[in-house]
């Protein structure tokens, strides 16, 4: 079991919880909120708080400053030459995803300014992304000499191909605007600078309002149902049914609708 978070111990993020919702602000915004080996050990140990804290339902991630919301591997932390191994690389995804870190508690990111390169580790293992419409995303890596592999890999699933492709190769000569990255598919929602974080943790606390249970199981289907055949999806859908749905939250439904009718709604 992993052990609860001590926000006032972190150096690199700021962590609050609050009604459910936990707000992970990537802090080094000197930096563009870009990860240094610090920032990848504290969020490995919060994504892996989150999974046992009790009070967490949902998490909303962002980037402090209004200039970026990472700029992915802090190029000072990259190893010199005659360092770098292709063969025992470690994959920084791996530290920092909160999927790769077990989470599956909904993750909503709320992009600020400045999204590129590694930043997509984060996005692509995001539930929900909603930008302000200052935010732009790029990918870098073949302007400098990188393969592009494990961020467009995290993207292929929920964004369109051919968008995806002009990403990947025209590197840092070319940024999706919020509003191409919304017809695109990769964000949900364009909303103004100064109602990113409101709007984040609004969606944040109507998805909390649900039985934990349920959110998850069925967070974890849609993940499943990505990767393997409609068939086995659908096998596996009804291990996931059982899993997040007990007597008492049928119960509580049942009483929730009995008690209140029909649940108040918003036009998106």
């Amino acid at each position: 079991m992993s052990a609860i978070v001590d926000p006032n111990e972190l150096q690199t993020l700021i962590l609050e919880v609050e009604d459910h919702v936990a707000t992970v602000t990537l802090n080094r915004p000197d930096v563009h909120n870009a990860f240094n080996e610090r920032m990848q050990d504290e969020l490995a140990a919060v994504w892996q708080s989150l999974r046992t804290d009790d009070r967490v339902r949902v998490a909303v991630l962002t980037g402090a400053g209004d200039k970026a919301f990472c700029t992915g591997i802090d190029r000072s932390d990259i190893p010199v030459e005659g360092e770098y191994d292709p063969f025992t690389y470690d994959d920084p995804g791996q530290r920092i995803g909160p999927k790769s870190r077990g989470l599956w508690k909904p993750v909503i990111a709320a992009v600020n300014g400045i999204a590129c390169g590694g930043a997509f580790y984060l996005l692509g293992e995001s539930d929900v992304i909603i930008a302000s419409d200052r935010a732009t995303f790029f990918d870098p890596h073949v302007t400098y000499g990188m393969t592009a592999s494990f961020e467009p890999i995290l993207l292929s699933g929920r964004m369109a191909f051919g968008d995806l492709v002009r990403m990947t190769l025209v590197g840092a000569q070319e940024r999706m605007s919020a509003k191409t990255a919304r017809e695109a598919g990769l964000v949900t929602d364009v909303v103004e600078p100064t109602l990113l974080v409101e709007e984040a943790r609004r969606l944040a606390a109507v998805i909390a309002s649900a039985p934990p249970a349920s959110v998850q199981a069925s967070l974890r289907t849609l993940w499943a149902a990505r990767d393997i055949s409609y068939e086995q999806a659908t096998k596996l859908g009804s291990v996931f049914l059982k899993l997040g749905t007990s007597e008492e939250a049928l119960r509580q439904g049942q009483e929730t609708f009995s008690t209140q009718g029909r649940t108040p709604w918003r036009l998106r």
